[in-house]
């Protein structure tokens, strides 16, 4: 018996491993990219709209722009956003007030009101169903994705994200590595890189280490030439050329268009 149970086990991992061979195998990205690229902008900076978009449109490339929608730029600027939208960018959802945890160190600039801590799940719900309210009133949209402020996920009564998760198309979640390989790829809970006061190479050399994987590259910027954790424009430009000239390697797209993609590869038989 209990060779027979050692013969089963064996098989069941030669199943399993062929099966995630087969999957890795089948599964490739648009004109046979490498790798998908997602360029993601958090927080609805001026230097966004002053910069990055004009960035990405002189390199023919598409964002992601994830809105606080109580940022002064959207009352103050919501034509120019609506504009970004019109050139094929997408306009995403980062809530309406940007809650985060005030536990970690150096959050003392977490107010008592937008504390994550002490808020509810329904309460997160709530919040982020009436940002893509706003959004759908700014592009017309009805799908995009989304990403959790901070990379804070927990309200006092629990992890908020699988209460919202029915709202978007895709979801980066939390910073980490790219996924290992397409098989451990979820396009509902992507780990992401959010640089600051890095120059081109380090960039680049991040695109570069993704491409092991097969899978996605993924950037949270913030600001842009200016604004809070900064990248000099001179590094962002760099980057978006080095995408440019290599784009037979790279799949760079909006978020939202890269989660379609995979959501269609995911329901083929």
């Amino acid at each position: 018996m209990p060779a027979l149970r050692v013969s089963v086990l064996c098989l069941l991992a030669i199943a399993t491993t062929s099966a995630f061979a087969q999957q890795q195998l089948e599964f490739k990205w648009p004109n046979n990219a490498k790798i998908a690229v997602s360029l993601g902008y958090d927080d609805s900076l001026a230097s966004h709209l002053d910069t990055a978009v004009k960035d990405l449109n002189d390199f023919k490339l598409k964002g992601t722009f994830y809105l606080t929608l109580s940022h002064p730029s959207i009352a103050n600027r919501i034509d120019e956003w609506r504009d970004v939208a019109k050139q094929g960018h997408e306009l995403a959802n980062h809530s309406l007030f940007h809650p985060c945890s005030a536990t970690p160190k150096g959050r003392e600039w977490v107010s008592e009101a937008n504390n994550l801590d002490t808020k509810t799940i329904a309460a997160m719900a709530q919040e982020i169903q009436l940002a893509n309210h706003y959004l759908h009133a700014i592009d017309g949209n009805n799908q995009r994705t989304f990403t959790a402020p901070c990379g804070d996920q927990f309200t006092k009564n629990g992890n908020y994200l699988p209460a919202i998760a029915n709202l978007f198309e895709g979801m980066k979640t939390h910073i980490g590595p790219s996924p290992k390989n397409i098989a451990s790829l979820n396009r509902m809970d992507l780990p992401t890189w959010a640089p600051h006061q890095v120059d081109g190479k380090t960039l680049i050399d991040y695109v570069k280490s993704a491409e092991k994987t097969g899978t996605i590259a993924s950037f949270t910027f913030h600001g842009i030439g200016a604004d809070h954790l900064a990248v000099s424009q001179k590094a962002h430009r760099e980057l978006l050329a080095y995408l440019s000239e290599h784009s037979d390697k790279y799949y760079v797209d909006t978020y939202l268009n890269i989660s379609l993609y995979l959501k269609r590869a995911q329901q083929q038989p």
